[in-house]
């Protein structure tokens, strides 16, 4: 049963681009010939939009604090992502399958968002973009290299985002006290852009 890896896989990389992910599984399905992906991916009007949106994330992740802002609007959505790839996956009929697929790709959508947004918001107490644009360019390397995984073989992909959920649940650990200082910069880079965040 390999949908139940590609759920987690893509759940995986739905929470650091849901966008992305989207992209690159309807690109590989449309142009590549790769039956197991869904055909709801390879809609054009499917990628026509994701397309847009990912070139909006690509810009607004590599852009200090922005990046953070984005992540907070993000909770929502690429938790919710990662539960939509996992119900198409599965034809989306309502049944337990369903449910237990979309259940997977949502949880492991929020784990791994949770774990980028902290990490991002340590790497901006750097004081210095260099670090930022190399961090966002390393998700937007894992997010496609995962979701090519996902279509080529997903239970190896499964076995590479386990993997990369630990280390990035233990370098969270790690820099506690980093991702403090960075929520608290935050905040304050919220404050200077938009008086009304004053009480945020």
């Amino acid at each position: 049963m390999e949908m139940l890896p590609a759920a987690f896989a893509s759940g995986w990389a739905s929470g650091i681009n849901a966008w992305g992910t989207v992209l690159v599984l309807g690109v590989l399905g449309r142009f590549a010939g790769i039956e197991s992906i869904p055909e709801g991916f390879q809609r054009t009007d499917v990628l026509i939009v994701v397309a847009v949106l990912c070139l909006l994330e690509l810009v607004a992740d590599k852009i200090p604090y922005v990046d953070s802002a984005w992540d907070t609007v993000s909770t929502v959505i690429r938790p919710i992502a990662g539960a939509a790839i996992g119900a198409i996956y599965a034809g989306a009929t309502g049944d337990l399958v369903t449910i237990t697929l979309a259940s997977v790709g949502g949880i492991t959508a929020l784990v791994s968002h949770l774990t980028k947004a902290g990490l991002r918001l340590a790497v901006n107490t750097s004081p210095e973009p260099f670090t930022n644009v190399a961090a966002s360019a390393a998700g937007d390397v894992a997010v496609t290299g995962v979701a090519t995984l996902v279509a080529l073989a997903p239970v190896a992909a499964a076995v590479v985002v386990a993997v990369l959920l630990v280390l990035g649940l233990v370098a969270l650990w790690a820099i506690a006290n980093r991702i403090r200082r960075g929520w608290a910069a935050l905040r304050r880079w919220r404050t200077r852009n938009d008086p009304t965040a004053t009480g945020a």
